[in-house]
């Protein structure tokens, strides 16, 4: 699934890795794996396809 961080525009699409519980594991173009917490952000969902 294809995602972004609402407050980090600037780490760009991100790849959800992984969802363990309320942890999901992110990888975003330019900020790198990213552990996030789903009870403290939400993340946009992209429905678009990859470019």
């Amino acid at each position: 699934m294809r995602v972004r961080h609402p407050d980090r525009p600037d780490w760009g699409v991100g790849q959800v890795q992984s969802v363990v519980g309320d942890r999901i594991t992110v990888s975003f173009e330019h900020a790198g794996k990213v552990l996030i917490i789903a009870t403290k952000i939400t993340l946009q969902i992209l429905d678009d396809p990859p470019a």
